[in-house]
């Protein structure tokens, strides 16, 4: 049997050079410490010298530029000797706020909201030898500049730009696709001095994303297009699903190779609803105590062949996210959490919680859809779904701090 950590130390370096995924590099220096040694760690790609300030020229009048951060989606699932006695042996799902490489924070993997205060046995690192970790997605953001930043300093930067982002990196920099405020869609490519909004006569778009190298947008009636972006020409618009109406707001998500289309229905009126025992009339004398809220959805494949979209019904052991900046999808058996699949995590302000529970969940408003019975409701109303993100799951806290001494570790702060 090959001993793979004697490998000479020129073809270990070699190999580095080929992983392409920043999880993977990780995992490559997590075998052995021989393997660590021969390859240094490479700085984060969310850093200043990456993406440098953004202009405003072309998409806002209101601030001075944009921030451009990435921000990684991971499951880390417990390590093999865990054992079923454990109080939850499922696996964790976190999104990681890395702007300050030396203090990263917790953040709910559907929102921009941190998880804090971290139990006092939450370990200081995470050693990613310890755990299997999968990564599940890149959520990109863009913040408002409202001043000319030092050179030293961009970390103050204004509100978040709260549509989508898709960016794709190349060799030479990097391309990204957003919506603009008029709800047309605006790309801007690395080393430009403008943004380009993209002449179309749609109606507003309501999503984009990045899927196997290409951008996809969708406007609110469903109509899906490929954004074809080249050097020096003006980008091009191919229609590949025909409009299907429906819902009132519209996500892309990638799913097992498929582009999916996420149809949200909402609807204004009394909490009656969901159980709570206030009479119609009051609603009708006082609407401020009316709320937007999620009824149902709806879930369409992409058929790029017929250029349609066709209704999914079942989506077996899948999970889809749908969050405020990013989609995403888990299988079942990845997560291993004891709960059934078929089902839509979602945001909406709507679940959020205003008793007191601990700081555990409140204000977080996740809710969940199942496609198998139509029901939706808040998170904590389906057994397992919750753990996913909160509390962090036995196994990953200790009482005595972790050896991480030449490991690779993901440092986190409360």
């Amino acid at each position: 049997m090959a001993e793979w950590s004697q490998l000479p130390r020129e073809l270990v370096d070699l190999i580095s050079k080929h992983l392409s995924s920043e999880i993977d590099f990780l995992r490559f220096r997590s075998v052995c410490s021989s393997w660590r040694s021969s390859v240094p760690p490479k700085p984060y790609p969310n850093s200043p010298s990456r993406f440098p300030i953004l202009p405003n020229n072309g998409i806002a009048e209101n601030s001075w530029g944009f921030k451009l951060t990435k921000t990684p989606l991971y499951l880390i699932t417990p390590p093999t000797e865990t054992t079923s006695s454990d109080s939850n042996h499922g696996g964790w799902i976190i999104k990681l706020d890395r702007e300050n490489p030396q203090r990263m924070r917790l953040l709910n993997p559907l929102s921009r909201s941190q998880f804090k205060p971290l139990p006092s046995n939450f370990p200081k690192n995470l050693d990613s030898s310890q755990y299997p970790i999968l990564e599940l997605g890149q959520e990109y953001t863009l913040q408002f500049i409202k001043y000319r930043p030092r050179a030293n300093s961009i970390a103050d930067a204004g509100n978040l730009y709260m549509e989508k982002v898709a960016v794709r990196l190349e060799e030479d920099g990097f391309l990204l696709l957003t919506i603009h405020v008029s709800g047309k869609l605006v790309m801007y490519r690395s080393g430009d001095t403008k943004w380009s909004i993209v002449d179309d006569s749609s109606l507003p778009y309501d999503d984009v994303i990045l899927k196997d190298g290409n951008f996809y947008a969708v406007d609110n009636t469903g109509k899906g297009v490929l954004v074809k972006l080249s050097d020096g020409s003006a980008p091009e618009l191919t229609i590949v699903g025909q409009s299907v109406f429906g819902g009132d707001k519209k996500f892309l998500v990638e799913s097992c190779g498929e582009l999916l289309m996420v149809d949200k229905y909402l609807s204004i009126g009394p909490e009656d609803d969901l159980g709570y025992n206030e009479n119609v009339e009051f609603y009708e004398e006082f609407d401020c105590y009316m709320s937007e809220r999620t009824v149902k959805f709806k879930v369409y494949k992409l058929d790029g062949d017929m250029q349609k979209w066709v209704e999914v019904t079942d989506l077996e052991d899948r999970i889809l996210f749908v969050g405020d900046n990013c989609t995403f999808s888990a299988l079942v058996s990845e997560v291993d959490c004891g709960c059934k699949g078929n089902c839509i995590l979602f945001t909406d302000q709507f679940f959020c919680s205003t008793e007191d529970d601990g700081g555990l969940w409140k204000n977080y408003g996740i809710g969940l859809f199942s496609l198998d019975n139509g029901s939706i409701g808040p998170i904590s109303s389906y057994n397992g779904y919750a753990e996913l993100f909160w509390p962090p799951p036995s196994w990953i806290c200790s009482p005595q701090p972790i050896d991480v001494s030449g490991v690779a570790v993901v440092s986190v702060s409360g």
